[in-house]
């Protein structure tokens, strides 16, 4: 009976990690799209800098990259670099520019959606 437990708990751990990589993960995009708006990234700059509040890995965030360069959302420039290889730099394109703003005010609706829900004073309907 108790390796049935400890196998339901392993279960609902690896569901709710799941959750959260899933939740990251469009965050991640949302924060890419942002930063890229304001200036131009290479990819481990831009690992660093959402690594300040997010914790992310440089494998989480390339595929967002290439994928978002694929769509048209970005174009990249090779730029030399003092003392090694020339970095690879996202730009973000004006269809870009649309997206992230349309991104943004979603995550904004969302935003306020979810803090009405988790508000303190509203009232539960049954």
């Amino acid at each position: 009976m108790n390796s049935t437990r400890v196998c339901i708990i392993d279960r609902k751990a690896v569901e709710e990690e799941r959750m959260n990589n899933q939740f990251k993960k469009g965050v991640l995009e949302l924060c890419v799209l942002d930063l890229v708006r304001r200036k131009d990234f290479y990819g481990y700059e831009l690992v660093q800098e959402i690594s300040r509040d997010i914790d992310i890995s440089e494998g989480a965030l390339y595929p967002i990259l290439r994928r978002l360069s694929k769509e048209g959302i970005f174009e990249t420039y090779l730029e030399e670099s003092d003392g090694g290889a020339p970095r690879k730099y996202y730009r973000i394109t004006g269809e870009g520019k649309d997206r992230a703003e349309a991104v943004r005010l979603e995550w904004e609706d969302f935003q306020e959606r979810v803090g009405r829900i988790l508000s303190e004073n509203k009232v539960v309907h049954v």
